[in-house]
C-alpha cells in the first residue's frame, strides 16, 4: 500500500471536565432527556457571551505533551461559519492555522509498533456540534430528529500529518492515543461517541476522500479498507477519484457519499470577535508539565535508569495502573526493576484479562514475586503466586513463596529422614521418587521451584 496516504483527524471529548466549553451547562449530557442540557449561551442566542472553561485548557495541555507537541505561547479562536442542523448558532468556535491564526498546539508524533512516526500536524480546542438522529440509516431514513444536550462540549481535535499507510496503522494510532488519554485521565473508552474520527485518504496522489465521524477502532480500519479498495476499483476502471466528503455505513459495512468536499474558503474563517486571545502562563505550563512527562520520555527514562527492555518499559509507560504500580515498587526495591518490569508487562496483565479482576495497589507481594522471579522459580508457580496477590490471599507473604537453596535442603532432608521405608525402594522402584517428591511439594505448599527441587532429591538420594 505504498501509495496509500492517510491522515485522521479525531475529536476527544473532554469528558473528565464537569461543565461545557463555553458556558456553565453540566457536561454530563448522556440519558438526558433531549434538548433539556441546553442555556441560552451554548445555544447561541442573541446577546450572549462565550466564556471560556480554564480546566479545558489544562486538559490539552497534558494531551499536548504527552505528545510531545509544542504549545502555542498565544493561540486564537475563530469562528467556523456553516448550515448544518446540529451546529445551533450556524458556526463552531473553534482554532485555525491559516490566515493568521495560531491554533492551541502545532507539532508532535506518536509512533506505531513497526517504528512509523505518525507526526501530528495540530491540536486545537473547540465545541462540539448536536446529534443528529436518524429513524433507520443515513441513507433511508424518512426524517431525522436532532438534540442539542452535546452542543458546546468540549473537544480537542488532533490533526494528523498524512504519514499512515495501511488501514491497522490507523487502527493502531487511535489505541495507542486512547491509552494516552486513559493514562492523562481522560477515560473516552468509557463513553459512547468520547472519540470519533474523520479519515482523510488518497491514492495515487488522487483526490483525497474524507470519511467522516467513525466511531470505534475497528469501524475505522474497515472504513479505510472498503475505501481504498473502492478507490482502486475506480482507477482501473478509468474513473477520476473525486473530491468529497462520505459516509461509514456501519450496518452495510460500505462508505456513501454524502456531498462534494468543501473548500476551507467555504467556511470563511475569522476571528471569533467575543474571545480574548489565549494565553498559556509559563506558571500553568510548568505546573503541569510536572504532572505529566510524554510517554516516550517515560520509556527513556525507564530504560536508561534500570536497563529494561524498549518494549517492556512501554507496555508499562502507557498503561497509567502499570506505571504507578511499577514506580512504586521500584523505589523500594532498585535491585529488582527487570523482573518486575516482566511481571507487570506480560503475566500480569494476562492474568487480570482472564479473571477479570483488578489491580491491586499493595507492593509487597508483588515484590515478593519479583524475587521468586529473579531466583528461577518456573513460569507455572510464578503465576500461581501472582493469582494469589491478585486476589490478596495471605500465602503471598509466607516465607515459602521465595524459598532458597538451604530452605530446599532442609525440607529433602526432612521427608527422607521420616520415610526410610520409601528411601529402600526408590532403587528397585523408580516411582517411589515421584512419592518423595509428592511429600517434598506438600511440605513448601507447591510454591517452588520443581526441577530444583527434584534434583536436590535426586543428589540427595545419590542417584
Amino acid at each position: 500500500m505504498s501509495h496509500v496516504k492517510i491522515g485522521l483527524e479525531i475529536h476527544v471529548q473532554l469528558v473528565s471536565l464537569k461543565t461545557k466549553l463555553f458556558c456553565s451547562c453540566s457536561a454530563d449530557y448522556r440519558g438526558k432527556p433531549p434538548n433539556t442540557n441546553v442555556c441560552p449561551i451554548c445555544m447561541g442566542l442573541p446577546g450572549t457571551l462565550p466564556v471560556l472553561n480554564e480546566k479545558a485548557i489544562e486538559e490539552a495541555i497534558k494531551v499536548a505533551k504527552a505528545l510531545s507537541a509544542n504549545i502555542s505561547n498565544i493561540s486564537y479562536f475563530f469562528r467556523k461559519n456553516y448550515f448544518y442542523p446540529d451546529l445551533a448558532k450556524n458556526f463552531q468556535i473553534t482554532q485555525y492555522d491559516k490566515a493568521g491564526g495560531i491554533p492551541f498546539a502545532t507539532g508532535g508524533y506518536l509512533k506505531l509498533s513497526n517504528g512509523r512516526k505518525v507526526r501530528i500536524r495540530r491540536i486545537q480546542l473547540e465545541e462540539d456540534p448536536g446529534r443528529i438522529y436518524y429513524e433507520a440509516g443515513i441513507q433511508e431514513a424518512r426524517y431525522s430528529l436532532i438534540d442539542y444536550n452535546r452542543h458546546g462540549i468540549a473537544l480537542i481535535e488532533i490533526v494528523t500529518e498524512p504519514d499512515i499507510r495501511e488501514p491497522r496503522e490507523a487502527r493502531e494510532f487511535l489505541e495507542k492515543l486512547s491509552g494516552i488519554l486513559e493514562e492523562l485521565g481522560v477515560p473516552v473508552g468509557e463513553y459512547e461517541g468520547a472519540i470519533r474520527c474523520d479519515a482523510n485518504i488518497s491514492l495515487m496522489e488522487g483526490a483525497r476522500v474524507e470519511v467522516k465521524n467513525i466511531t470505534g477502532f475497528s469501524a475505522v480500519e474497515k472504513a479505510l479498507s472498503y475505501e481504498i479498495t473502492r478507490q482502486r476499483n475506480l482507477i482501473k476502471r478509468g474513473i477520476k477519484v473525486e473530491r468529497e466528503t462520505r459516509h461509514w455505513d456501519e450496518r452495510r459495512r460500505i462508505t456513501t457519499s454524502l456531498r462534494k468536499k468543501e473548500m476551507e474558503e467555504d467556511y470563511r474563517y475569522f476571528p471569533e470577535p467575543d474571545l480574548p486571545p489565549l494565553t498559556i502562563g509559563k506558571d500553568v505550563l510548568e505546573r503541569i508539565e510536572g504532572i505529566i512527562k510524554p510517554i516516550e520520555e517515560v520509556v527513556r527514562d525507564y530504560v536508561k535508569k534500570y536497563g529494561i527492555e524498549e518494549v517492556v518499559a512501554e507496555r508499562i509507560a502507557r498503561d497509567r495502573r502499570l506505571r504507578a504500580l511499577f514506580n512504586r515498587s521500584v523505589k523500594d526495591r532498585p535491585d529488582l526493576a527487570r523482573h518486575l518490569a516482566s511481571l507487570l508487562a506480560n503475566e500480569v496483565p494476562f492474568l487480570m484479562k482472564r479473571r477479570e479482576i483488578e489491580l491491586p495497589s499493595d507492593t509487597k507481594g508483588l515484590l515478593i514475586v519479583a524475587e521468586a522471579k529473579r531466583d528461577g522459580l518456573d513460569r507455572d508457580e510464578i503465576l500461581r503466586l501472582l493469582d494469589n496477590w491478585l486476589h490478596g490471599r495471605e500465602v503471598i507473604y509466607r516465607k515459602v513463596a521465595a524459598l532458597r537453596e538451604a530452605d530446599l535442603e532442609g525440607i529433602v532432608k526432612k521427608v527422607i529422614e521420616r520415610n526410610p521405608k520409601v528411601v529402600k525402594d526408590v532403587k528397585k522402584n523408580p516411582k517411589a521418587l515421584n512419592y518423595l517428591m509428592g511429600l517434598a511439594l506438600k511440605e513448601v505448599k507447591g510454591v517452588v521451584d520443581k526441577k530444583k527441587l527434584f534434583d536436590l532429591l535426586r543428589k540427595s538420594l545419590g542417584l
